[in-house]
């Protein structure tokens, strides 16, 4: 049986870091950022995390 090969997308889209933890850019800031509140804007600048089982799913699609 082959190796599992590495979801391209996703890999562009999240990284791993050294202690294991997928992170992820937030959602809600690609465009129309004048309509939305100060306090909205700044939440959603920064990176998150992706937690429980979807994490687990994600480093099976990367490969780790």
């Amino acid at each position: 049986m082959g190796k599992q090969k590495t979801h391209k997308g996703l890999s562009k889209r999240v990284k791993v870091t050294g202690s294991g933890k997928v992170v992820r850019k937030r959602a809600g800031a690609g465009h129309l950022m004048s309509g939305k509140n100060a306090k909205r804007r700044r939440r959603v600048t920064g990176s998150g995390l992706v937690v429980g089982a979807q994490a687990k799913t994600v480093k099976v699609k990367l490969g780790k």
